[in-house]
């Protein structure tokens, strides 16, 4: 691990990182409390297409509270290496969910043995996933998690269907022959030939671009495939540890009759419902700010802490 750059941040720190996996080096922040003691850490695993500043609200919510985090960015994402750029890989994901398991157990500020593992979305299942092979991982954290496709996405057309397949696979098969990916927009307005589709998106992709943001709206969407064979409630089932499921009533895009499948299969899984939609986690202030307050209680409750005061203070 190499720790570069530190800034203090109130009552916290946050170190640039950068640790090997597969494919090369990733990039990364972390963030610890002022304290001369080793806590407990959340390493946290961006959405599909998304990149480590968007959680960084939620990384500075968790210091606050007394724990480190550990943000990162997939391979061929925002500030990791890998080319070519925007394409999302779920083995060469969970390998970096691995990696950065272990960067943060080798830091000294870190207690080893009480690591959350804590997901948005496609990283949801990555979290879920990974804490299913890892006996040392102490809780997780799901929120609005991949758990497989609905049969059909409220407010787009079988025609629409069938030209986002169409561009799948024939990225799928750019892949396969060495060409360059076939990009198409990540978030994009009704009807437009997009992996999500939004009413408001041009306001959705403003605010995730904005500020020095390297988040890009464009993707590869071969990754679409691998994940049509993605089955992380079948790992949820092997879970030993408590898991926490944060779903949104109105969520299209990780719906509750789907996503809340993980909370029942886990042995010690518990389901958080609240108002909104996918998008609501990412822009709305009170939404954010009720979620990590719940989140932060739940790692409280398990690793057995005394909860100091939070703030949410990004996004």
């Amino acid at each position: 691990m190499i720790v570069a750059t530190v800034l203090t941040m109130g009552q916290f720190t946050r170190a640039e990182v950068s640790f090997a996996s597969d494919g090369g080096q990733r990039s990364g922040h972390l963030y610890r409390p002022d304290v001369s003691h080793p806590v407990p850490c959340v390493v946290m695993c961006s959405g599909f297409g998304s990149t480590m500043d968007r959680l960084f609200g939620w990384a500075e919510a968790f210091a606050d509270a007394g724990l480190a985090a550990l943000v990162f960015d997939y391979g061929s994402f925002g500030r990791s290496e890998g080319d070519p750029r925007q394409v999302v890989d779920l083995d060469g994901q969970l390998a970096d969910v691995r990696a950065a398991v272990a960067c943060a157990r080798a830091n000294e500020a870190v207690d080893a043995d009480r690591i959350v593992l804590w997901g948005n979305s496609l990283g949801g299942a990555h979290a879920v996933t990974a804490a299913a092979d890892d006996s040392r991982i102490a809780a997780v954290v799901a929120q609005i998690p991949f758990n497989g496709f609905p049969r059909r996405v409220e407010g787009r057309s079988t025609a629409q269907s069938l030209r986002l397949m169409a561009a799948i696979v024939w990225d799928a098969l750019r892949g396969k022959l060495g060409l360059t990916p076939h990009y198409i927009p990540l978030v994009g307005e009704p009807g437009e030939g997009a992996i999500t589709n939004a009413a408001g998106a041009e306001d959705h992709v403003r605010t995730l671009s904005g500020g020095n943001s390297l988040w890009r709206n464009q993707v590869a969407p071969r990754g679409i495939l691998q994940m049509m064979r993605y089955r992380p409630a079948e790992a949820a089932a092997r879970l030993t540890v408590p898991l926490l499921v944060c779903l949104a009533t109105e969520d299209a895009e990780t719906p509750v009759a789907l996503s809340s499948q993980l909370a029942e299969r886990a042995p010690h899984g518990r389901l958080k419902l609240y108002p909104g939609t996918h998008f609501s986690f990412y822009t709305d202030p009170t939404t954010r700010r009720t979620v990590a307050t719940d989140q932060i209680a739940f790692i409280q409750e398990v690793l057995c802490l005394t909860p100091p005061a939070m703030r949410f203070t990004h996004g």
